[in-house]
């Protein structure tokens, strides 16, 4: 006979109330958002101001939720923390550095061309070097367009300096998750982050920082940018294919475009509307080639995840 809800078979049934597809794209939609609103902050807080207390803020919830464990860790497990938070600063950094320069959904687009980077790196099939090509021709076409006052140079460089340092978070967080339980090592990583950030921050945000104005909205900018995506895409993947959240995440740029239009009436040109198609284009035919190149061999590939 069938047990039926509250009956004893000592599991409590798992509730599928959304589908993981529309956890990861919450999760899109919620750090692109976050991004849009942090734009917001700049004039006030400038983005070392803002930055620090997005970063601040999602170490002390994470750290609240994590409460990680602090004595009896090797040497290696620190190189692995302390590393891991340097490149999650970095790349937190100069993405926002980015977003004063650029808008959202060019910078968005800019930075993707790090995980890409990342996931077809060492291949030696003409195809993934086809996916470079159209991605690296986004790009190019983003970067020099018709309105030199549209994109800022430094604006473009930051933009790749956020997208080398996700690729290096990419490769990181194997080895960090490998090191440490659950959301330790990403709980302590974001605590040094946090405390690299700090002279930025004071320096651009100065007496601001206090405002409780000021702090509220950076409270706002971890909770949309760091923790509620990240809790929906960890929900997520435990019911769906790491190609599949791939494919997913391949969005990004264009979420991160209406994002701009809706919160910051960031236009969408022809020319940007192109260079999207063609990163989230290269993006899609990775992940669908990863995918392919996968069967045969045991056991998934991991997904690229989101930054925190």
């Amino acid at each position: 006979m069938a047990t039926t809800m509250g009956e004893s078979d000592g599991r409590i049934p798992e509730r599928r109330v959304l589908p993981p597809q529309l956890l990861v794209l919450g999760g899109v939609a919620s750090v692109q958002f976050g991004s849009a609103f942090a734009d917001t902050l700049f004039d006030r807080l400038g983005p070392g101001g803002t930055v620090f207390l997005r970063v601040g803020f999602g170490a002390l919830l994470l750290v609240g939720i994590a409460r990680p464990r602090i004595r009896g860790r090797s040497r290696r497990d620190w190189l692995s923390a302390v590393g891991f938070g340097i490149v999650l600063a970095g790349m937190n950094w100069s993405f926002y550095e980015s977003l004063e320069r650029t808008p959202l959904g060019i910078a968005v687009t800019i930075e993707f061309v790090g995980p890409l980077a990342v996931a077809v790196a060492g291949s030696r099939k003409l195809l993934d070097l086809v996916w470079v090509g159209l991605a690296a021709g986004g790009v190019g076409l983003l970067s020099f367009g018709d309105n030199p006052g549209e994109v800022q140079l430094s604006g473009v460089l930051l933009a790749l300096l956020a997208g080398t340092f996700w690729a290096a978070y990419i490769l990181l967080s194997q080895r960090v998750g490998q090191s440490f339980e659950g959301l330790d090592g990403l709980a302590l990583a974001l605590a040094v982050g946090a405390l690299l950030l700090m002279p930025v921050g004071a320096i651009q945000g100065g007496h601001e920082l206090l405002s409780p104005m000021a702090l509220l909205s950076g409270l706002a900018v971890a909770l949309l940018s760091s923790v509620i995506p990240y809790s929906l895409e960890l929900t997520a993947l435990r019911r769906l294919s790491a190609s599949s959240f791939g494919l997913l995440m391949s969005l990004e740029p264009a979420v991160a475009a209406v994002a701009g239009v809706i919160v910051l009436s960031q236009p969408v040109t022809v020319r940007v509307g192109a260079a999207l198609l063609m990163v989230i284009t290269a993006s899609v035919g990775t992940t669908l080639e990863s995918r392919h190149t996968r069967r045969g061999r045991t056991g998934p590939a991991p997904a690229a995840p989101q930054p925190p």
